[in-house]
């Protein structure tokens, strides 16, 4: 009986694995069917025109606004997720609190960030529909992904480690960066790299502030398109459909490059940390 539960268990495990991989392939490869054929030269245009409906100008918007968002929102969450775990006092109402707070955040569907964004930066701050203010919503809408999976990359490690270094006589701010840190940076960077996939695949949030512009943004107060952006309005104006295909196939190819160099330099900063 225990072994014909066993079995269904395995083959139910097996069935999910298969669907879920099944589904991914099938969307991966009909958006490469539909999407290859229509690459060409004038979508990879210096400026974007309606006849050339370029994405060069998209790619290098979505390249900056990852940028910038990361060096917004990795160093507050991972110095946050730091107080909570190394410092804050374990069963403190204020730690509850801000743990409540960032799951909270977590499941906020992203059209709520952008109307946010749209009320607090584009019109309270009057920022306009601008870099800056695509930029400030994105690091809130990654900041609870970089907490969370700091401070678990952080509860990770053995306690016995941080005990070992106080007895040699160093102090907590030495531990965290020299002991603990080493440790949980592969997690932290998992984190990052979560990060840079939802920056680059939304759409609602950075509609409401980053805009719909078609140039490349020519700084901070300027309005531009990333490359969801740019497919998502190829494909709801109905003369494009074909281009906006190919943008998803540019799309899947940033992403995937963009994760591979942040997992080769997880690899190279672990290897390095612990030689």
């Amino acid at each position: 009986m225990n072994n014909l539960k066993s079995n269904i268990i395995r083959y139910i495990i097996k069935l999910s694995a298969l669907i879920t991989f099944g589904a991914l392939f099938f969307l991966v490869g009909y958006i490469l069917y539909r999407g290859i054929p229509n690459l060409s030269p004038s979508l990879f245009e210096f400026k974007y025109t309606s006849s050339n409906v370029s994405m060069f100008p998209s790619i290098i918007n979505t390249l900056i606004l990852v940028s910038i968002t990361l060096v917004i929102a990795t160093p507050i969450g991972v110095f946050t997720a730091f107080y909570l775990v190394e410092y804050a006092n374990r069963g403190n109402k204020f730690v509850d609190l801000i743990r409540i707070t960032t799951e909270t955040l977590s499941g906020i569907p992203s059209i709520v960030y952008g109307l946010f964004g749209m009320l607090f930066f584009v019109y309270r701050l009057e920022f306009s529909y601008s870099l800056i203010a695509g930029t400030l919503t994105a690091a809130i809408m990654v900041l609870p992904l970089v907490i969370r999976s700091t401070e678990e990359a952080l509860m990770s490690v053995d306690d016995s480690l941080r005990e070992a270094s106080f007895g040699l006589g160093a102090g907590k701010l030495r531990t965290i960066f020299r002991v603990v840190l080493p440790v949980a940076m592969p997690g932290i960077l998992s984190g990052v790299i979560l990060s840079i996939g939802r920056i680059v695949g939304e759409t609602a949030a950075l509609i409401y502030t980053f805009g719909t512009a078609t140039q490349m943004a020519g700084g901070l107060f300027s309005s531009g398109r990333t490359l969801s952006v740019q497919m998502y309005m190829l494909s709801n104006e109905g003369l494009h459909v074909n281009e906006s295909f190919a943008t998803g196939v540019v799309l899947l190819i940033v992403i995937l490059i963009i994760n591979s160099l942040s997992t080769y330099l997880s690899n190279r900063l672990t290897k390095g940390r612990t030689n």
